[in-house]
């Protein structure tokens, strides 16, 4: 996400999170842009076909004519207007008025106030199973809300700052680019962290707390890294329109509904009214899967049927068996993923699934896929009779591996579906690069010709402007709309990194963290080869690509000849190469946000920069009260029976500090060989779909789109399920299909409207519900749900054979 949310990270405020990959915090893909000779065939026009119905459902990369609904003819437009793909000229302002208030004190005010719990509950999200970030919808929604009435309240008085400068209490009317600029601003501070994961770990597994200032200062470094790296990425992907950025799009289709409906727009009164009705619908609901009723968060028909067979029991359980058939009702294992994803992608991650929990788990635990039969849908380790493997002591108190505990408890065992995880994770993050080598090469040669081009325009004009030359080359509505304000400087963003390299180099030099210096600098090299790719992944798709693993196993080759190493190490190193890429990412997200509502660029880089100021604090005080409270959960005394606060990411980066750092790649590949061909697999295949693309008539063979069989998807999402909550995956793959292909397809007009506006209402409502549980129910003292038939206390499902 919870970084997911994953993923430990930010979770795209929309969540991003497959059901409890947390440590990684999301995934990511990539497809490619329809090529100008296959640009007549038209897929909304056309008939069946495999093709046809994953690419009608959704929008296709950089391919106008798949962005449209049926069909309305553009021909009249202006060349400006036809630059802009259809959905967006559908969805954001076209007209701009520069003079409009954005940096106001009604701006700082509610800043403050929505950043404070959103960093909270994602923080509180990355220590359980299942749930759905902090939406930035509710933000929106009530930050405008609330902003009208400030306007309203306050009075009209300047106030004299240190004698010189002034600002106005309430310069007027609230404006709904204020409105985005709170959102922007909460959407940087009102996140979870990557850095709290391997403080945790060194804390709930070995004892050791980092010291408060310590924490904060490396959080806060780690994101403003992110940030400073997202300038390499920023000419390439934020200002070509074909990048559409979903989310982003999604965000301003909420705005400017908000801005139509101040002008009384019945449309947009009427979308108003659906957003808070289904907000509250489903706020009042979220108290029974919570809560009240959890039976509804897993309904398994197996365990019905067969309440004490524990074939059927595991067959049919989504809570600790294969989910096959298993439906929920619980939001936080649907999120609004199905409303946001393209249909494609959302049928790749549901064929997955199928392939992970229908097919291998069954012939891993009844069949010959796997000779070790413990613990195969956990993340834990485990010794070759299947105890739980005492991981703790393989360390010498000087954090060299204990050999003679190694030699008296035997080589280290993880589940099956835990080494295919490990298998996928490797292909997906390989598979990412190289597929946006044979698929993407074409746009982003096209757009480093472009950037190319506008700094020879800027050299020939003397940069004398401080205005947009930037933009010169993007003659797009957008792009020309921008040239009324100042771009932020590059110098801006190399000055951000200085300020952090020196707080990080200091940290680590010093001993203070659980890194050499040394692998400080080469995780900052590799953020400068992967930063620019996987950007432009999740530009077209809002599908972002988990990286953790691969980090710490590159972690683990540079340190295993090094005797001293800290197993938190590894959780560390990632959490900075991670947010090299995840916060670039998000960043560049949030300043599509900008450029679609025409806010000054320098003020939505301050509001970043601002709102993370803010967050990291509150990200550790939720980090110190879960570790306070939930321990006994996090470590295993106890255990909780709706499998939510179960620490999987911690768990999860536990297991890959001992195989890659106590034990070392070495010896883990050693135990199993297999997995180094994950690398293999993810360079050959896209290579492979490349050339059936390229000799297959117009990108078909039959009905087939070689280009949407997308293997970073497949590989990816394949690497973060777990099976221990697999219930909600067929649920999602059937209300994607009403809403990405059924609604987008048959009832377009009807989607435009109200799609956006729902997927942002049921994420508030979840988001509200939750905070509402916790303040009801556990923030003073805690209160249980009594035992009852929908609340059973051997097994919500009624699965009692499991």
């Amino acid at each position: 996400m919870p970084a997911n949310q994953l993923l430990g990270e930010r979770q795209p405020l929309l969540t991003d999170m497959t059901s409890s990959d947390k440590s990684n915090d999301g995934v990511t893909s990539a497809v490619e842009r329809q090529s100008t000779s296959d640009s007549s065939i038209d897929p909304i026009q056309s008939n069946g076909g495999f093709g046809e119905i994953i690419s009608n459902g959704g929008y296709v990369e950089g391919d106008v004519e798949n962005l449209k609904a049926p069909a309305d003819s553009d021909e009249d437009l202006p060349a400006d207007l036809l630059a802009i793909p259809k959905i967006v000229r559908d969805t954001v302002p076209l007209e701009d008025d520069p003079n409009t208030p954005v940096v106001t004190f009604r701006y700082f005010v509610l800043a403050v106030i929505f950043i404070l719990p959103g960093a909270f509950i994602d923080t509180m999200n990355s220590y359980r199973t299942t749930s759905a970030a902090y939406s930035i919808f509710f933000v929106q929604i009530a930050s405008h809300w609330a902003g009208k009435w400030l306007a309203k309240v306050l009075p009209h008085k300047e106030i004299s700052v240190f004698g010189r400068y002034k600002f106005n209490l309430n310069p007027g009317p609230w404006s709904i680019k204020e409105t985005a600029l709170v959102t922007i601003t909460a959407s940087s501070g009102a996140t979870g962290s990557l850095g709290t994961s391997g403080i945790s770990l060194a804390e709930i597994y070995y004892g050791e707390k980092v010291h408060p200032a310590v924490a904060i200062f490396y959080m806060w470094a780690i994101v403003f890294t992110g940030y400073a790296f997202a300038a390499l990425a920023r000419n390439m992907l934020l200002f070509d329109p074909q990048f559409i950025w979903p989310q982003a799009l999604m965000q301003t289709n909420l705005l400017q509904s908000q801005a139509k409906s101040d002008g009384d727009s019945k449309v947009a009164s009427k979308q108003m009214k659906v957003f808070f009705c289904a907000l509250l619908g489903l706020t009042v609901w979220q108290f029974f899967p919570e809560f009240i009723f959890p039976f509804v968060s897993s309904l398994a028909f197996l365990c019905w049927v067969a309440p004490h067979n524990a074939t059927a029991n595991f067959i049919g359980s989504g809570l600790g068996g294969m989910g096959f058939l298993n439906l929920t009702l619980d939001w936080s294992n649907i999120t609004s993923q199905i409303m946001i994803y393209p249909y494609f992608i959302q049928v790749i991650q549901f064929v997955a699934f199928v392939f992970g929990a229908w097919i291998l788990i069954p012939a891993a635990k009844w069949g010959n896929l796997s000779g070790f039969k413990h613990g195969l849908m956990s993340n834990g380790l485990f010794t070759s009779a299947g105890d739980k493997y005492p991981a703790s002591k393989l360390l010498t108190p000087q954090l060299t591996l204990n050999e003679t505990a190694y030699a008296e408890f035997g080589p280290v065992h993880i589940g099956a579906q835990r080494a295919w995880n490990n298998f996928f994770d490797y292909a997906a993050y390989v598979s990412g690069i190289v597929w946006l080598v044979v698929f993407g090469h074409k746009q982003l040669t096209d757009s480093i010709k472009k950037l190319r081009n506008t700094y020879k325009v800027a050299k020939l004009e003397g940069n004398n402007s401080k205005k947009s030359s930037i933009n010169a080359q993007y003659t797009d509505r957008l792009n020309v709309m921008q040239t009324n304000y100042e771009q932020v400087p590059l110098w801006w963003y190399f000055a951000l990194f200085v300020a952090t390299f020196v707080i990080l180099i200091t940290i680590f030099a010093t001993g203070h963290l659980f890194i050499p210096w040394w692998a400080y600098i080469v995780a900052l090299g590799f953020g400068l080869l992967i930063v620019t790719p996987l950007c432009w992944l999740y530009a077209l798709t809002n599908f972002q690509l988990a990286i953790g693993s691969f980090n710490e196993l590159l972690y683990g080759y540079m340190v295993q000849n090094i005797a001293a190493r800290h197993p938190a190490g590894a959780t560390t190193y990632g959490a900075i190469a991670g947010d090299v890429f995840y916060r670039a990412q998000y960043m560049l997200q949030d300043q599509k946000i900008g450029h679609y509502m025409q806010l000054p660029p320098k003020v939505v880089f301050f509001s970043q920069l601002f709102g993370e100021l803010l967050g990291v604090p509150i990200n550790y005080a939720a980090m110190r009260w879960i570790l306070n409270t939930k321990m006994d959960y996090l470590n295993g005394s106890k255990v909780d029976h709706l499998h939510q606060w179960t620490g999987q990411s911690i768990a999860s980066y536990h297991t890959n500090a001992v195989q890659y750092v106590i034990l070392g790649p070495k010896r883990t590949f050693a135990q199993y060989p297999i997995l180094q061909y994950g690398f293999l697999l993810g360079a050959a295949v896209p290579i492979i779909l490349g050339l059936l693309h390229k000799f297959s008539h117009k990108t078909r063979v039959g009905k087939l789109r070689f280009d949407l069989w997308n293997t970073t998807v497949f590989f990816s999402s394949m690497s973060t399920f777990y099976g221990n909550v697999s219930t909600g995956y067929l649920s999602k793959f059937i209300g994607g299909t009403v809403t990405m292909f059924w609604a987008y397809r048959y009832k377009h007009d009807l989607w435009r409207r109200y799609n956006y506006i729902l997927a942002a209402a049921l994420d508030t409502g979840y988001n509200l519900s939750l905070l509402l549980i916790f303040l009801f129910f556990s923030a003073g003292k805690t209160v249980v749900m009594p035992n009852w038939w929908g609340n059973n206390a051997d097994s919500v499902e009624r699965c009692f054979a499991l």
